[in-house]
C-alpha cells in the first residue's frame, strides 16, 4: 500500500528519553520534498533545541541538511551534503564513514525516522538496513548508524516496522500514519498534530 500525500505540517510530543516537543513543515520541492522543522527539550537535565532543514530528491534519498543546535554551552551548525548514490560531505569535507548512507537521522527528530520507510517501500514481512548519517542532538557530531526496519503485517490505514539500532542496543515497534509519519515511537515520542 502506497502512502498518500504529506499533511503540511506535523508534530510529535517528545516523552521518555526526553521531554520535549518537535513541529515539521512539508513541502514539495522538484520531484522531492523540502523539509524543515525544530525540536525543544530537556534531556538528562540538559535543554537544547535543534532546527533542521532537510532537501529529499524524488527516491526519498537525503541530498542535504542544514542544521542548527543551541544548548547552554553555546550555538552549532552543520551541513550535510549527498549525492544521493550514498556519499557525503560534512561541512564540506568528505565522510567516508558514511558510505552507503541514504538517509539523515536527527537524534532529536520522530520525523527523520519516516525517510528510509518512503525511500524503502518495503512489503509486509520484508526486511532492509538503512545504516543513517545520524546527528546527535547536544552538539551535532555526525556519525553512522547502522539500523534496520523490518516491515510487520498493516493495522488499520498505517504500516508497522520493527526497528532496531544494534549501537543503542535498541528495537521496538514504529506505528506510521497513511503519509508515513511516525504515529508512535515506543519510549522517544508521540504525534501530536
Amino acid at each position: 500500500m502506497p502512502f498518500s500525500e504529506l499533511p503540511v505540517t506535523a508534530a510529535w510530543h517528545h516523552r521518555g528519553a526526553r521531554a520535549g516537543f518537535e513541529v515539521a513543515y512539508f513541502q514539495p520541492a522538484g520531484r522531492g520534498y523540502h523539509i524543515s522543522g525544530c525540536t525543544t527539550a530537556v534531556e538528562d537535565g540538559q535543554t537544547w533545541m535543534v532546527s533542521y532543514s532537510i532537501r529529499l530528491d524524488e527516491g526519498w534519498a537525503t541530498r542535504s541538511a542544514r542544521i542548527t543546535g543551541r544548548s547552554a554551552s553555546g550555538t552549532r551548525h552543520a551541513r550535510l551534503e549527498a549525492d544521493g548514490r550514498g556519499r557525503w560531505r560534512v561541512d564540506s569535507v568528505a565522510a567516508s564513514r558514511l558510505d552507503g548512507c541514504l538517509d539523515v537521522d536527527l537524534e532529536s527528530s520522530a520525523m527523520t525516522n519516516a525517510l528510509p520507510v518512503h525511500r524503502m517501500g518495503l512489503p509486509a514481512g520484508a526486511r532492509e538496513a538503512a545504516p543513517a548519517a545520524y546527528v546527535r542532538a547536544l552538539d551535532l557530531r555526525v556519525e553512522r548508524l547502522d539500523q534496520d526496519y523490518t516491515r510487520a503485517a498493516d493495522e488499520g490505514d498505517g504500516q508497522r516496522y520493527d526497528y532496531t539500532a544494534p549501537a543503542f542496543d535498541f528495537a521496538c515497534r514504529l506505528a506510521y500514519d497513511e503519509s508515513g509519519l511516525v504515529l508512535d515511537y515506543p519510549g522517544i515520542a508521540a504525534r501530536a498534530a
